[in-house]
């Protein structure tokens, strides 16, 4: 109907098509005036109640790796799958150029000044400590956000990172930045997927590896693809075909990458504890990665 509408005011004198399209006299046009419409609002209401009921619906569940011992070991997989050690508080002040196209990536996460979690951190950091070794660094990386370069960052830039990696305000910084930005929002969706200790791991691995972009080889792009074919334990489908599902789509996402391309944090260690069973993440724990076995104790 509405390439007929439109085809009907063809001609049509200016103040009555005003008045058509926006339902006035046409005396007034609309303004912008930079103010959220009622319908914006109301969107937005709408989203903070749903929210709202689902934080109500977390707090029922059981913690999962928001408990404290289960969170530590969960971040000693991903560091181990990232640093090839279970010691993650040993990487605060690791820093390289990987050649993966992200430029510099470091800290206990790999945060990248090609993919703007760098550059969150170190913003926040300097609104906490204004002069620390890092701020003067902040145009530079502002200006190579998105890219591979080092320009305005050599030399200089990893020394400054080092350094600041020995004050406990950074490294508390990259904790908070590290769960803003990949733990918190990755446990909240697995939950809200029906997902066990296992299954919030490794969203929250695939979080940080991937970033939550929504194209084929980010997080949410992944968790779509894996949608496509499963249901999530939420929607009454079996967690342990959600997930190899996933991780089939994970491991694809990997595959398509120009560098970076193995895929061993799937093969030899989240597989491992998908094909055991152990939906809980409880330890004894043994697995590989790159070839290195690596072991954590029974509590």
């Amino acid at each position: 109907m509405k390439p007929a509408i439109r085809l009907a005011l063809i001609g049509a004198p200016v103040v009555i098509v005003l008045s058509l399209v926006f339902g006035g006299s046409g005396d007034e046009l609309p303004s912008d005036t930079g103010q959220p419409t009622s319908g914006e609002e109301k969107q937005a209401e709408s989203a903070a109640d749903v929210r709202a009921d689902e934080d109500a619906e977390i707090a029922k569940m059981p913690a999962g790796l928001a408990d404290p011992a289960v969170k530590e070991i969960a971040s000693e997989l991903v560091s181990s799958a990232d640093g090839s050690t279970l010691d993650w508080r040993s990487r605060y002040g690791d820093i390289e150029d990987t050649g993966d196209g992200s430029g510099y990536t470091a800290g206990i996460v790999g945060f990248c000044s090609g993919t703007s979690d760098m550059l969150d951190l170190v913003q926040h950091y300097t609104q906490q400590h204004p002069d620390n070794p890092l701020a003067p660094f902040l145009p530079a990386l502002r200006k190579v956000n998105g890219t591979a370069s080092h320009e305005g960052l050599d030399p200089g830039f990893t020394d400054a990172w080092r350094l600041a990696a020995q004050d406990k305000a950074f490294q508390a910084a990259q904790e908070e930045t590290r769960d803003r930005l990949y733990f918190e929002p990755a446990v909240r969706q697995a939950k809200l997927d029906g997902l066990g200790p296992l299954g919030q791991y490794i969203y929250y691995d695939a979080m940080v590896l991937h970033g939550p972009d929504n194209d084929a080889t980010g997080f949410y792009g992944i968790r779509n693809a894996a949608l496509a074919e499963a249901d999530t334990v939420a929607e009454g489908g079996d967690e342990s075909n959600y997930l190899d599902i996933f991780l089939d789509a994970g491991r694809k996402a990997i595959l398509a990458k120009p560098t970076e391309r193995d895929t061993t944090r799937i093969d030899t260690m989240q597989r491992v504890f998908l094909d055991a069973g152990d939906f809980q993440l409880a330890t004894p724990l043994e697995w590989q990665v790159y070839g290195k076995t690596f072991r954590i104790p029974a509590a």
